[in-house]
C-alpha cells in the first residue's frame, strides 16, 4: 500500500495535537503587562511544545516521501509514534502549571524519551521494508542524531530530580538540534 492515507492520517493527528494544546492556553488574568508577563514559562513551555510536534511532522513529512510503501508493521509503528505525539497537550498541560516540579518535567521528558524510539522504530520499519542498499535506508543511516536524543532525554528525566529547569535545558537542547535542518533524506531523493 502506498503512504498517501498514512501520511494524511498522520498530518490530521499532529493538528489536532497542536490544536489542544492552544485551547490549553488560558487568557491573562488582567488587562496590565504584569499579567501577560506571569504567563512567561506557560508559554515558552507550548512554545517547546509547538516546536517539538513541528519537529516531528516535519520530519514524518520527509520519511513518508522518501518511502514508496508501508505494510502493517509500519502503520502500527505510526499509530505507536502518534501515541506519544498525542500525550505532549496532556505532559506540557501539567509541566506548564507547575513550572518547577520535577515529576511532571520527568515524565515530560518520557513522552519525549517514547516519541524519539518511536520515531527511530518507524524509520527503521520503513528501511527494512525498502531493503538495506535503498535510498531510504541509506538516508537514515545510523540516524546518530536520534540516538543522541535518546540519550538526552534519559538524562534529562533523571535529571528533572535534581532541578526541573535542567531537565527542561536538556529538552530544549534537543529540540535546537532538531532545528538544524537534515538534509539527507532531501539530498539523496534529489539525486
Amino acid at each position: 500500500m502506498n503512504t498517501n492515507r498514512l501520511e494524511a492520517f498522520s498530518d490530521g493527528v499532529m493538528a489536532v495535537a497542536l490544536t489542544v494544546m492552544v485551547l490549553g492556553i488560558q487568557p491573562p488574568g488582567g488587562t496590565h503587562l504584569d499579567a501577560l508577563l506571569s504567563m512567561a514559562p506557560q508559554f515558552l513551555t507550548y512554545v517547546l511544545s509547538f516546536v517539538y510536534v513541528g519537529i516531528y511532522w516535519t520530519n514524518h513529512h520527509h520519511l513518508l516521501h522518501a518511502a514508496e510503501r508501508v505494510n502493517g508493521k509500519v502503520l502500527w509503528a505510526n499509530l505507536h509514534l502518534l501515541f506519544w505525539l498525542t500525550l505532549i497537550p496532556l505532559t506540557t498541560a501539567w509541566m506548564k502549571e507547575h513550572i518547577d516540579a520535577a515529576l511532571p518535567a520527568a515524565i515530560y521528558g518520557l513522552v519525549l524519551l517514547c516519541a524519539a524510539f518511536a520515531y527511530y522504530l518507524l524509520a527503521h520499519l520503513l528501511a527494512g521494508l525498502h531493503g538495506h542498499d535503498s535510498t531510504l535506508a541509506k538516508a537514515i543511516g545510523c540516524d546518530l542524531k536520534n540516538k543522541i536524543s535518546i540519550l538526552l532525554y534519559a538524562a534529562g528525566i533523571g535529571l528533572a530530580f535534581v532541578h526541573a529547569w535542567i531537565a527542561d535545558a536538556l529538552y530544549v537542547a534537543v529540540a535546537i538540534m532538531w532545528l538544524i535542518p537534515e538534509r539527507r533524506i532531501e539530498k539523496l531523493l534529489a539525486h
